[in-house]
């Protein structure tokens, strides 16, 4: 039985449900698989890092902030690129999103193509420059 490419897994973590929605919709038509979290307890026990090209943070999350959910992944996984993504757009979210160590930072609404682009540099390894 033939089988074609694996398809790369991103995991997204964002309490709005219709963004995630979205972004399910977006990511299965670009080809890849997602795993979904609504909150920060859920994804901290049941994402599947070790298996994902990269990590999709909303930064304005209800029990907290998504750049602080990416500090705690530098501990755990350093090297797992994350893509932040914001309704809530400003310097101070960009340049701690910097600190951070984002792979990119999206403001919401983002293109299509703008995601794609961020998840496919993400999962080679290179530096994306912040979008607004």
């Amino acid at each position: 039985m033939a089988t074609g490419p694996a398809r790369k897994l991103v995991v997204v973590l964002d309490d709005d449900p219709g963004v995630l929605k979205a972004v399910q919709r977006l990511l299965s038509a670009g080809g890849f698989d997602c795993e979904l979290f609504s909150s920060v307890q859920d994804f901290q026990i049941g994402a599947r890092l070790y298996l994902a090209e990269c990590v999709v943070l909303d930064i304005n999350l209800d029990s907290e902030s998504g750049i602080e959910v990416r500090r705690k992944l530098t501990v755990t996984w350093p090297s797992i690129p994350v893509i932040l993504i914001t309704g809530n757009d400003n310097d101070g979210s960009r340049r701690a999103a910097m600190e951070a160590g984002c792979s990119a930072y999206l403001t919401k609404p983002f293109s299509a193509a703008s995601l794609l682009d961020a998840i496919e540099k993400a999962s080679a390894r290179q530096p994306v420059p912040l979008q607004h």
